[in-house]
């Protein structure tokens, strides 16, 4: 039976990318009684009748999905910051840095707008690109002008299933137009009175950018921790996973447990203040979650 992976899925339709083309398929009714709903970046098994249309017969096995975009088998989040307009947030980004590495992505960070930035700034900027590299991080800076750096984007996207994601307002549908002019996404301008983007998607597809497929809609619109438990957190910071290894106590929570290797390594200034700090604030807020039953 042949195999394809969907790229969109649109009214009840599965486009699969197959050697071929793109084969338009409808799901089997089995799928809604088995509560399975296949999800664009799936790898199928299908049956074609003819060269336009067929039936998805199975599912197979994912390594991710997300919720928003509804998406399987993400390989990669380019996680777009800016260094000004909106300002830099580490926060945020260890926000999604910690979502992305619970749901197995490899994360790539790309923070814009450099050339608006002051020389302050920038050596600001500079300093948190050289501490998440040293995280484990891959990351890339660019200016706000038209190149956005794309050519250094480019080799990343090879063979990869990439979603975009990021800082509202910082310019993701128009590093995607970059990319891929022929998108034409549309991109207002922040709302000043928000402070933040607006975008409007219909469904989610994977458009082909080089040699890989990139989502067309910015991802993670959900940032809350609700699926990581407390006990879990310290896997989702590299740099605190690797020192924990040290630590004295099987389980510890880099708290107030004794000899604490991450705790020790942050006052040796080898894990950055912040990192930790904002590794406490997601821990009190997983923490405190209202129990799901």
């Amino acid at each position: 039976m042949p195999e394809g992976k969907i790229v969109k899925a649109l009214s009840g339709f599965y486009y699969v990318l197959q050697n071929e083309g793109i084969i338009q398929c409808r799901g089997r009714g089995i799928f809604r009684k088995n509560k399975i709903t296949p999800l664009v970046g799936d790898e199928v098994v299908f049956q074609a009748d003819n060269d336009l249309e067929g039936y998805i017969l199975e599912v197979k096995e994912r390594k991710n999905e997300l919720v928003r975009p509804p998406i399987a088998n993400v390989d990669q989040a380019i996680l777009v910051f800016s260094a000004v307009e909106p300002d830099f947030s580490p926060n945020l980004l260890d926000r999604f840095l910690v979502l992305i590495e619970f749901n197995r992505i490899k994360p790539l960070i790309c923070i814009t707008k450099l050339d608006l930035a002051t020389d302050e700034q920038h050596a600001e900027i500079e300093q948190y690109a050289e501490q998440y590299r040293l995280a484990g991080y891959e990351v890339i800076l660019t200016s706000s002008e038209t190149d956005f750096g794309i050519e250094l984007l480019y080799p990343h996207l090879e063979n990869k299933i990439s979603v975009f994601a990021g800082q509202s307002g910082v310019g993701k549908s128009s590093l995607l137009n970059a990319l891929k002019p022929e998108l034409a996404l549309k991109t207002n301008d922040i709302s000043s009175h928000l402070g933040r983007g607006k975008h409007t998607t219909r469904h989610v597809e994977l458009i082909h950018v080089g040699h890989g497929l990139v989502a067309d809609t910015p991802g993670f619109s959900s940032l809350e921790f609700t699926n990581i438990e407390a006990e879990e957190l310290t896997y989702c910071f590299p740099e605190l996973q690797k020192a924990s290894e040290d630590c004295k106590f099987r389980g510890c929570l880099h708290l107030k447990e004794p000899k604490c290797a991450v705790k020790s390594a942050v006052e040796a200034g080898e894990i950055p203040s912040y990192r930790y700090e904002h590794y406490i604030d997601f821990l009190k807020e997983i923490k405190d979650r209202k129990p799901r039953y």
